[in-house]
């Protein structure tokens, strides 16, 4: 689909809600697209993926409850509030980064609120990009081998591999979480206990007063990595499919935070790197048996090395200049007061 004929779509009855939905309708002050199209690696069969902003109503603005996002998922939209999406800024999610970076083509509504966000979008970039686009690649590499180990794999070889990624997590928490000790927690596969197991992986603990949070934040990483695995493992055929698509968008995140690092802007649409990413989409790194490409990981490597480059060379700041972000947010809701 076009540009032009994207936004015939959102006026149909399909998109009513955008102009119906109490949180939305005037309130709206960014729209854009998301997914293949806004990355411009979009196929004929791409579905259209619809972002946006909404600003508070003055109840909300002055009372004590606000809604955070409408998630429409027939359409595949999103619309974060203004202070949700502030918030997702600050923490440098790639997710709503891009929405920042966008071709200005691609932006099919903005009022002066979201030109203002727009204007001022230097203001969230910082090195904290580095842990989340990292943390959002990792993720996507362990999808994509927890299923190729569920395929490939006898159960106690599949609960080895789980060890070795959470193993791996493991290793950036003590740059995000509380100290504790080498020996604090101790993960290894052993007899298992369950019935339907052969092995299983079993946990020792050495906690003496650790911030609680700081623990909670560690197990839920852990538990999330095999409920993802879980999750793959019940993929249908037709799924499988979309491993590649899985692989490009590994890629297109390092990709994207290393210009982010070196030119301090949000690049969405991958305009230099489509030949590649597209070939990625189509096999490059994935045999027709389904087995990953050792060339994947190298190229991995390749990309972390170079994000590690540019982190040490960057314009950007360690962290986002809240103060002014803070400042950006009352404007904006002052703004939107004097509009509607």
């Amino acid at each position: 689909m076009t540009i032009q004929e994207i936004k015939e779509s959102l006026k149909t009855p399909a998109y009513d809600f955008l102009r119906t939905e109490p949180h939305l309708g005037n309130r709206i002050c960014l729209l854009t697209l998301g997914g293949s199209h806004a990355y411009g690696l979009s196929t004929p069969t791409s579905d259209v993926d619809v972002r946006g902003i909404a600003v508070h109503s003055s109840d909300e603005i002055f009372g004590l409850h606000r809604f955070e996002q409408v998630v429409e998922k027939e359409t595949d939209t999103t619309i974060y509030s203004i202070s949700r999406m502030f918030e997702l800024l600050t923490e440098n999610n790639p997710n709503t980064l891009e929405i920042l970076g966008c071709k200005p083509e691609h932006y099919i509504y903005l009022n002066d609120i979201g030109k203002e966000i727009l204007a001022n979008r230097h203001l969230f970039l910082s090195k904290r990009a580095v842990g989340k686009f990292f943390g959002f690649a990792s993720a996507q590499l362990a999808r994509l081998e927890n299923y190729v180990c569920r395929e490939k794999l006898s159960q106690p070889k599949q609960e080895e591999h789980i060890l070795n990624s959470i193993n791996s997590a493991m290793n950036t928490f003590h740059e995000k979480y509380h100290p504790f000790g080498e020996n604090d927690i101790h993960l290894y596969a052993d007899t298992a206990v369950n019935e339907d197991m052969e092995t299983e992986i079993f946990m020792d603990c050495n906690f003496k007063h650790y911030p609680l949070r700081d623990y909670k934040m560690m197990w839920e990483e852990m538990n999330n990595i095999i409920k993802t695995y879980k999750h793959i493992g019940h993929r249908n055929n037709k799924e499988d499919m979309k491993l590649n698509k899985h692989i490009m968008h590994l890629l297109r995140l390092l990709l994207m935070c290393y210009d982010l690092l070196k030119d301090g802007e949000v690049v969405t649409y991958r305009e230099k790197d489509k030949d590649f990413l597209m070939s990625v989409r189509n096999g490059k790194y994935m045999s027709t048996e389904g087995e990953i490409s050792p060339d994947l990981y190298v190229m991995i490597d390749e990309l972390k090395a170079k994000v590690r480059e540019a982190e040490a060379t960057t314009k950007l700041p360690d962290k986002p200049y809240f103060n002014d972000i803070e400042k950006l947010l009352i404007k904006c809701n002052k703004m939107s007061l004097e509009m509607n």
